[in-house]
C-alpha cells in the first residue's frame, strides 16, 4: 500500500539535513527550539483569526497596561503650567502710583500749559463763514413741532436737527418740547437753559421760530397738540425722507409732530442743511443768562488760580460715576464688595441686560480693548506724565465720583489746585442749578470751552459737542488731548516700567493728540490752499477731502465766489460724525467754500 506524500515543508526540511545544513547536536536543539516558538506563535495566530471578538479586548489591554504605568509615576514631577494675564488686562494703576510717586515728586522739569500746542492753526487759517441770508423767506408751509428727549447735548442735536428740517421744508419751527426722561430727572424747558429770544432773533432770515402753535392752528386739534399727526421717523433718516413723506403731510394738516426726535436725521446731507445745522449748534443757541452768569463767574475763578499759569488752566471730562463705572463691566480695586455693588447697580439700571443667557463678561477683553473709564488716579498719572506739573490748575467735569472720598484722593495729591464747579461757587450761587443735571452740564460746558486744554476720557456727546465747539471758536484747532486708552492699558499695568520711560511714552501720546488736530499731511486741507493763479480754476471743484481713518470726521471743502478767495481764506461750517468709511472724493461743484468741523451726537 503507497503512503501518501510529505509535505513540502518537511521535504524541505529532509533536503536540508540530507545536505548537511544542520550539524548534529547544537544545531538540531536549534532548530527544535526555534520550531517550537514557530509552532506556538502559529498556534496563538490561528486562535485569534477564530476568534476575532478576541481583538476587541486589545485597547482595554493597552488602557489597564498605560494605568499601570503612569501609578508607578510621581505627579510631583510633572511641570507646572502657570497662566499670566495679558498685558493690559488687569488693573494695576494704584500700585504703579506707589512705585513711581517719589520719582514723580521730584521731577517737576516741565511745565505743559507753556508748550502744549505746539502744531496750531496758524491764525486766519481757518474762520468762521457762515453767511447771512438776505434773500427773505417764502410762505410757510406748516409748522413742526418736536420734541427732544435725552440728555443735555442729545437734545442740542436734536434742536440742530429740527432748524434744518424747518429750513429745508420751509417750515415754521415751534420751539422744541424738552421731554422729561426718568434718568435724567430734569424738567428743565427751552427757555430755562438757552436764551429764547436770541434763538429766534439769530434764525430769523434762515427759519421761521416761534414760542408756541398759533391758536388758530390750536383750535383745529382742539387745543390739544396731542391730537395733532404725530410722525414716527426712523433714526438716521435722509433728508430726501422728509422732502417725499414728511413735506405732502405738513401741507396737508399744516401742523406735525416727529416724536421722539432724537438722532431722525442722517448726518450725511446736503451743504444747506448742513449749513443750517452749523448755524443752530455755534451762532443760535446760546446758554440762558443764568446760566451764562455763573459760567463766567467760575471762568474768571479758574484764571485767577491759575495766575502762575497766566489764567491758563486744564479742563477734564471725567467718567466716572456709578453708572458708567457699572456700565462699562470693568474690574478695578474693590474685591468682592465692588463686584457686589456694580452688579445691584447693573441690574437696577438695566435689568436683565448683562445677566440675559449666553451674555459673556471679560472684563480683561474689555480693558485692553480700552472700553474701560480712567479712574481719577489714572488720570492724575496720564498728566503728570504728559509734563503737566503739579502747580497745574484743573478743573473737573463730572457728576458725581463712584467713591468719590477713595478715587478722588491720588489726584488731588498730584494736582493740588484741581477745582469743580462746586468748590468753587458759593453754595448761594450754585443753589439755583442743583436740581436740574441738565442744567449743571451746561455749566461746565462753558467752562470747559474757555480751557487752554480739554483732556476727555470717555466718548459720548459732551466731548464730541464740546470738541467742535472748541475748532470753532479756536480756528480750527480743538486744543484737546484725546488719549489712547488701549495704550494706556498695557502701560498702566507694567510692573517694571520706571517713570522717565513712561513719561517719553505720554509726551509722545500728548503729541500725538496735538498732531491728530492738524488733519493727515497725505489729507490735508491746508495741502489743497491754491495759490492766487490758481483761484479761477478752483472755483469749478468741490473737494470733500477725507473721512478721517481714525476718528470717522468728514471733511468738506467747496469753492466760493472770488472775492472771497481773493483773500485766500479758508473757513468751515461743522464738524460732521459720520460712519467709518474712509473715502476720498473729487466732484465738479462751482458755489461755496467750505468744510465741515463739529459733531452733532455720539
Amino acid at each position: 500500500m503507497l503512503s501518501p506524500p510529505s509535505s513540502p515543508r518537511r521535504a524541505w526540511g529532509r533536503r536540508a539535513s540530507a545536505k548537511g545544513g544542520w550539524s548534529a547536536g547544537a544545531s538540531a536543539g536549534a532548530g527544535w527550539g526555534g520550531g517550537a516558538v514557530r509552532r506556538v506563535a502559529r498556534a496563538v495566530l490561528a486562535a485569534l483569526l477564530r476568534r476575532q471578538a478576541v481583538f476587541l479586548f486589545a485597547p482595554l489591554l493597552y488602557v489597564a497596561a498605560m494605568l499601570l504605568y503612569m501609578g508607578s509615576i510621581s505627579l510631583d514631577s510633572v511641570p507646572r503650567i502657570i497662566s499670566r494675564p495679558a498685558p493690559g488686562s488687569v488693573y494695576r494703576s494704584p500700585q504703579l502710583y506707589a512705585r513711581l510717586r517719589a520719582d514723580m515728586d521730584a521731577d517737576n522739569a516741565t511745565d505743559a500749559l507753556a508748550t502744549v500746542w505746539r502744531h496750531a492753526y496758524r491764525g486766519g487759517v481757518w474762520r468762521p463763514c457762515i453767511s447771512n441770508n438776505t434773500n427773505g423767506l417764502p410762505e410757510s408751509n406748516g409748522y413742526i413741532y418736536i420734541e427732544a428727549n435725552g440728555g443735555l447735548n442729545q437734545q442740542r442735536t436734536s434742536i440742530c436737527n429740527a432748524v434744518a428740517v424747518a429750513g429745508f421744508l420751509n417750515a415754521t419751527l415751534v420751539i422744541p418740547n424738552f421731554h422729561y426722561h426718568s434718568i435724567w430727572r430734569d424738567p428743565s424747558k427751552f427757555s430755562d437753559i438757552y436764551d429764547e429770544d436770541y434763538f429766534i432773533q439769530r434764525l430769523k432770515n434762515d427759519v421761521r421760530v416761534i414760542d408756541k402753535v398759533p391758536e388758530f392752528i390750536m383750535e383745529r386739534f382742539g387745543h390739544n397738540l396731542s391730537n395733532a399727526f404725530n410722525f414716527k421717523i426712523k433714526a438716521w433718516s435722509p433728508i430726501q425722507f422728509y422732502e417725499d413723506i414728511v413735506l405732502p403731510k405738513l401741507i396737508e394738516e399744516r401742523l406735525i409732530r416727529i416724536s421722539p426726535f432724537a438722532n431722525r436725521l442722517s448726518f450725511d446731507a446736503p451743504p444747506a442743511v448742513q449749513r443750517l445745522r452749523c448755524l443752530a449748534n455755534f451762532e443760535a443757541l446760546k446758554f440762558s443768562k443764568p446760566i451764562t452768569t455763573i459760567s463766567n463767574i467760575l471762568v474768571s475763578r479758574m484764571r485767577e488760580k491759575s495766575v502762575e499759569n497766566n489764567g491758563k488752566y486744564v479742563a477734564v471730562h471725567l467718567r466716572f460715576e456709578e453708572d458708567m463705572v457699572a456700565f462699562s463691566c470693568c474690574v478695578f480695586d474693590g474685591g468682592d464688595n465692588e463686584k457686589k455693588e456694580l452688579d445691584a447697580a447693573r441690574e437696577k439700571g438695566w435689568k436683565g441686560k448683562f445677566t440675559r443667557p449666553g451674555r459673556v463678561i471679560r472684563p480683561g477683553a474689555i480693558r485692553m480693548n480700552g472700553k474701560c473709564p480712567l479712574t481719577p488716579l489714572e488720570v492724575g498719572l496720564m498728566l503728570r506724565g504728559m509734563g503737566f506739573s503739579n502747580n497745574t490748575a484743573i478743573y473737573l467735569a463730572s457728576g458725581r465720583i463712584y467713591k468719590a472720598e477713595k478715587n478722588m484722593s491720588p489726584l488731588l495729591e498730584m494736582f493740588p489746585l484741581l477745582q469743580t464747579k462746586e468748590t468753587l461757587a458759593l453754595d448761594e450761587e450754585l443753589a439755583p442749578f442743583k436740581n436740574f443735571s441738565s442744567r449743571m452740564a451746561a455749566i461746565d460746558y462753558s467752562v470747559c470751552v474757555h480751557s487752554e486744554v480739554f483732556v476727555t476720557t470717555q466718548g459720548g456727546n459732551f466731548p464730541h459737542f464740546l470738541i467742535g465747539h472748541r475748532r470753532y471758536l479756536y480756528g480750527g484747532h480743538a486744543k484737546t488731548i484725546k488719549p489712547d486708552k488701549r495704550r494706556l492699558a498695557i502701560l498702566f499695568d507694567s510692573s517694571r516700567i520706571g517713570w522717565k520711560s513712561l513719561k517719553r511714552q505720554l509726551f509722545n501720546m500728548r503729541a500725538h493728540s496735538d498732531v491728530k488736530v492738524d488733519t493727515k499731511q497725505s489729507l490735508s486741507v491746508q495741502r489743497w490752499k491754491p495759490p492766487k493763479r490758481d483761484i479761477a480754476r478752483m472755483t469749478k471743484y468741490m473737494y470733500i477731502m477725507e473721512k478721517v481713518l481714525r476718528s470717522g470726521l468728514v471733511f468738506h471743502l467747496h469753492t466760493r465766489h472770488p472775492p472771497a478767495l481773493e483773500k485766500e481764506s479758508w473757513c468751515f461750517y461743522d464738524w460732521i460724525k459720520v460712519s467709518s468709511t474712509k473715502a476720498i472724493f473729487l466732484e465738479p461743484y462751482s458755489h461755496h467754500l467750505y468744510s465741515s468741523f463739529g459733531q452733532f451726537g455720539h
